[in-house]
């Protein structure tokens, strides 16, 4: 199994050995559940279908609700497909995947959805440095200059740095480190930061 869905909990920091202090994510991996296996004889390819947390039946669509009774599991309220190898070939409708499929010093790369920021100018969306602030520019310090247009073509150029919607993206941060990992809680500690806000559902994947 090469992934987990799970959640964002904070962040804090240990000390190693030495006593330098390492910066860490707490994230809730886990436990999944088996919702499907996809083959490459009936599906065309080879995947694993985890669901993570579980949801109300009262909000969960009927056809759903027939997908997960089939795995003999409670509805889940985040469905992902994970890409498995030969070894995996084992999982079962309604296997549990936990925490342990870790381990300290493991790469994993995590995906998550960026922190949203509404609309923002061009010195905070694209790190712009503003107009001059002398020789009379009084008002001028956080805009973006020139578009770059004139008589031709007449018209601004489409994709061009402005200001807009910033964040909520899908971010994906790879070669984090995982520090410790914790069996009975279902934590995962990782070096650094990964994207999205507390208690938001990221997706973690092993790499090789």
């Amino acid at each position: 199994m090469k992934g987990l869905i799970g959640q964002k909990l904070g962040m804090t920091r240990l000390f190693d050995k030495t006593g330098k202090d390492i910066t860490v994510t707490v994230l809730q991996a886990g436990p999944c559940y088996v919702t499907e296996v996809r083959t490459k004889e009936k599906h065309g390819y080879d995947a694993v279908q985890l669901g993570f947390e579980n949801k109300r039946e009262k909000v969960t669509p009927k056809p759903l609700m027939g997908h997960f009774s089939k795995a003999g599991i409670k509805p889940q309220r985040i469905v992902k497909e994970f890409d498995f190898s030969d070894s995996d070939l084992s999982f079962k409708l309604g296997d549990e995947v936990k925490v342990d499929i870790f381990s300290e010093g493991d790469r994993i790369a995590v995906l998550g959805i960026s922190k949203g920021k509404g609309f923002s100018g061009g010195v905070k969306r694209h790190h712009f440095s503003g107009g001059p602030k002398t020789h009379g520019q009084s008002d001028r310090h956080r805009a973006p200059g020139s578009l770059g247009q004139s008589s031709y073509p007449s018209r601004v150029y489409k994709g061009l740095r402005m200001a807009g919607r910033m964040g909520a993206e899908q971010v994906t941060v790879k070669n984090l480190t995982v520090v410790r990992v914790d069996p009975e809680k279902n934590l995962l500690l990782v070096k650094g930061a990964v994207p999205g806000h507390i208690k938001g559902y990221v997706l973690i994947k092993k790499q090789a």
